[in-house]
């Protein structure tokens, strides 16, 4: 099941966070969430859809752990979204992974789950522990700052 899984679960990680160290780490820790699911009388059928769940988690939560890091550093504001901004569908792959890692974790997290897994609002809400209310706010606010950071690094039209 490892060799099967790896590549999916490695490539599921890489993709949604852009740096191979954190990738590796959180697939590392998801094997080790198999493991230890795997000791317990209750465990879940192992399959490859079920380690990418616990993949998403593990990555939800090292966003969560970087947040709390950067907040202990220095305060950052954001300014509020911007409502019916039009902006082009078609951006650089790599520079949007490039702002996301520029992002709040917060921020970060909700884009990625909305709109790379394509979890629905109240989806996303329980994944980041908000209300529905909540997450619609976060992700309006994460929206525009997105959209400032890529235009100041690549402009309007990337």
């Amino acid at each position: 099941m490892y060799r099967q899984a790896l590549p999916q679960v490695y490539g599921f990680l890489l993709s949604r966070c852009g740096s191979v160290v954190v990738a590796e780490d959180l697939t590392a820790d998801t094997f080790m969430a198999a493991v230890d699911a795997l000791e317990r009388k209750t465990a879940p059928p192992l399959t490859v859809g079920w380690l990418i769940g616990v993949a998403r988690h593990k990555l939800v939560d090292h966003w969560r752990r970087t947040e709390r890091e950067q907040r202990s550093l220095a305060v950052a504001t954001t300014a509020g979204a911007e409502v019916d901004d039009p902006w082009p569908t078609v951006l650089d792959v790599d520079a949007v992974h490039a702002v996301l890692a520029r992002l709040s974790g917060p921020h970060r997290a909700a884009l990625i789950l909305r709109y790379f897994d394509g979890l629905s609002v109240a989806e996303v809400a329980d994944y980041v522990g908000r209300s529905v209310h909540a997450t619609e706010t976060l992700l309006a606010r994460a929206r525009g700052a997105l959209r400032r950071l890529y235009r100041e690094e690549y402009g309007d039209d990337g």
